[in-house]
């Protein structure tokens, strides 16, 4: 089976160090790999209000059904999110909220189709003591357990001014082998190597 690789960028930085680790490690890929890249600044979701319970039809928000429809294609989906505030911005954070709603509506069936995919996580900090980013990892991680889905873990680099983040040796060998099945570090990027 042919992976399908979706890469949400989540900054609100345009060609940010994010962006520029994640694609790093998208370079690895097989040449037959499909990626598709989009952009979460680019496709703005309003603030997610619960309406479970409000008896009224949801309504589907522009670009809404964009995302949910290429979640659902993907294979692998990339959190491509810069640390903020210990987790992750706030253009990840709303789309993950939305997950809520495709829980209900329009497919009762959404995480019965996202059982089994896996769900990554690249980030960019200007922190150098990556336990800093435990609450991004965490949220991934219980994200892709509540789902069934795999963890493939969260590729962190560290960078604060654009392009910084590709002088992170660390990071960038890391980026070489990050989406390969068996990384070593792909569980829990913060401990020691």
């Amino acid at each position: 089976m042919t992976r399908s690789f979706l890469f949400l960028l989540a900054s609100a930085r345009p060609d940010g160090n994010t962006e520029q680790l994640a694609r790093t490690a998208a370079e690895q890929l097989p040449n037959d790999t499909e990626q598709r890249w989009l952009d979460l600044a680019q496709l703005p979701l309003p603030d997610y209000v619960d309406a479970r319970h409000a008896g009224a039809p949801w309504q589907e928000q522009e670009n809404e059904e964009l995302l949910r429809q290429a979640t659902l294609t993907a294979t692998d989906i990339v959190i491509a999110s810069p640390l903020y505030w210990y987790s992750l911005s706030s253009y990840a954070k709303r789309y993950f909220d939305y997950w809520s709603k495709w829980l209900t509506t329009p497919d009762p069936g959404f995480r019965t189709k996202m059982a089994g995919r896996t769900l990554w996580g690249v980030t960019a900090m200007a922190h150098r003591e990556e336990m800093v980013a435990e609450p991004l990892v965490l949220t991934l991680h219980h994200t892709a357990a509540y789902m069934g889905m795999h963890f493939g873990g969260v590729l962190l680099g560290n960078g604060s001014q654009p392009g910084q983040v590709l002088d992170d040796r660390r990071a960038t060998i890391r980026a070489k082998t990050f989406f390969a099945e068996e990384a070593p570090f792909a569980r829990f990027p913060y401990e020691e190597e």
